[in-house]
């Protein structure tokens, strides 16, 4: 429980997750966490009513095969991905190749946990009683599936599917009128993406993966990352005819790799961030960076947050550079100055950007290496890599581990 590093912050609580101590996303929700497994298949519900003592409450295995990394809880319900485990297939044993387009050619998935296959769609649980999810709908997909949602309550929510025909994940609406039966209301791609119909990719398209990780919505603008392709603005204020807004591309010459989009509308800002994916930085330095939406029609980048420097982090080992931010859900903390980010090795980091000219670094807390990895890939380095950030209304974080450093819980002394 000593952390490795710690600036303006402080170190209360960890858990395993009840031997599950690799973790994604995380929500709360009344009390409780849901925690998506990138490894252990399925989710896991964390009763954190006792921030000092958070305690597993529930397990809820996947289907074989089947990916329930990321979800998202509102309004009484929780949607849970599911998806082709595409680090259990020979595209994705070398990290490298999870990056690639070629990962978009994926067979059809088939019905519902078909024989051999997996389950591809969203499962919609029922939240009446808090910590009790019970399901109660499932949209099904034909293809790898979604990879992550979002959803702050009411009939709509937006996600990023991988459907057959396409070359990788594209935006969809999903209408929620009856929960029991969601429904595609609509879907949105780039040009170049539909290869059933025949489209062919542009030059960019061929060279990067051009796949959308997922969008965030504020008012009438969904805001999203899609990799490779950087920045997309869609307007949303008829959720069944998304709209072009703009279109922004900075790789090359950066990295790509685009993540989260954490618009800040109140100020007119967006942070948006591009994830480190490979060991040792061998994919170069991905920024966070903050751009000016005054114009949503041309946003402009106007500084990068400073990265982590109180130690060589790459000769660390594992993944150095950013991987998630808290968005500001509804229910959570708030704030259009202070920005948590997670650094993977780095740990969490604290930012305010009350100049956005110039951000700084305000806060930091790198918690102790994992004693074991549940990562079964060979060769990896066992190291500390943390994946999501949730910060609650009272102001304390709670952070994941994808390799398996389990849940940590933290606090914000600025």
């Amino acid at each position: 429980m000593t952390p490795t590093h710690a600036r303006a912050m402080r170190l209360l609580a960890h858990s395993d997750q009840g031997g599950r101590p690799d973790g994604q996303q995380i929500v709360l929700d009344r009390g409780f966490g849901y925690v998506g497994h990138i490894w252990s298949d399925g989710f896991t519900v964390m009763d954190l009513r006792d921030p000092a003592n958070p305690r597993p409450h529930a397990f809820h295995p996947s289907p074989p095969n089947t990916w329930s990394l990321h979800l998202q809880a509102a309004d009484g319900l929780l949607l849970v991905v599911h998806a082709r485990h595409v680090f259990r297939t020979a595209a994705a044993t070398d990290e490298r190749g999870y990056y690639q387009p070629a990962l978009g050619a994926e067979p059809d998935a088939g019905p519902e946990a078909a024989p051999g296959g997996w389950s591809s769609g969203i499962a919609v649980y029922d939240l009446a009683t808090p910590g009790q999810p019970r399901r109660i709908g499932f949209l099904t997909v034909a293809g790898t599936g979604p990879h992550r949602i979002w959803y702050a309550g009411g009939r709509w929510a937006f996600a990023s599917i991988k459907f057959d025909g396409f070359t990788d994940h594209i935006f969809a609406t999903i209408d929620l009128a009856d929960p029991t039966r969601p429904e595609i209301a609509a879907r949105w791609w780039l040009p170049g993406m539909n290869r059933a119909a025949g489209e062919t990719p542009d030059w960019p398209l061929a060279r990067g993966r051009y796949g959308l990780h997922h969008p965030t919505v504020a008012g009438t603008l969904a805001f999203c990352a899609w990799r490779d392709a950087g920045l997309v603005i869609l307007d949303v204020a008829d959720p069944t005819q998304p709209r072009l807004v703009s279109w922004t591309r900075w790789a090359p010459p950066f990295g790509g790799g685009t993540h989260n989009a954490l618009p800040l509308p109140s100020r007119d800002l967006a942070i948006v961030l591009d994830e480190a994916v490979l060991d040792g930085m061998a994919d170069g330095r991905k920024p966070i960076w903050v751009f000016d939406t005054r114009a949503p029609e041309n946003p402009v980048a106007i500084a990068t947050l400073p990265p982590p420097s109180d130690r060589d982090y790459v000769a660390v080992g594992g993944h150095f550079g950013p991987h998630n931010i808290h968005e500001n859900p509804p229910g959570a903390f708030q704030s259009d100055t202070l920005v948590f980010s997670t650094w993977q090795n780095a740990g969490v980091r604290v930012h305010d950007i009350s100049d956005p000219f110039r951000p700084v670094e305000v806060g930091a807390l790198v918690p102790p290496a994992p004693a074991r990895l549940v990562d079964p890939r060979p060769g990896r380095p066992v190291v500390l890599h943390s994946a999501d950030v949730w910060v609650d209304r009272n102001g304390l974080l709670y952070v994941t581990d994808w390799s398996g450093a389990g849940l940590h819980v933290m606090e914000y002394l600025g």
